[in-house]
């Protein structure tokens, strides 16, 4: 009997800067590995390490306020 996969279908309006940003992501993992990283796998990534090091949205009411949170965890190493 196969485990299934739950998860939630979580759906964003992305610029095209961001979806830039994606398929470049995308196609240099596929060019200097082989395999090319999809969104999902992309996004997940970021995500998982942000959980991983502990952030919370404390005191975060903006992107920016988030993106300045994300920037100083991943500078002071978690």
């Amino acid at each position: 009997m196969q485990k299934q996969i739950k998860g939630h279908r979580v759906i964003t309006l992305l610029g095209r800067q961001e979806v830039d940003f994606l398929d470049k992501l995308g196609k240099d993992a596929l060019f200097t590995t082989g395999h090319k990283l999809s969104y999902n796998d992309i996004l997940r990534g970021l995500i998982d390490f942000a959980m991983e090091t502990g952030i919370s949205g404390e005191d975060i009411d903006s992107v920016e306020e988030l993106k300045k949170k994300i920037q100083q965890v991943a500078k002071n190493g978690h």
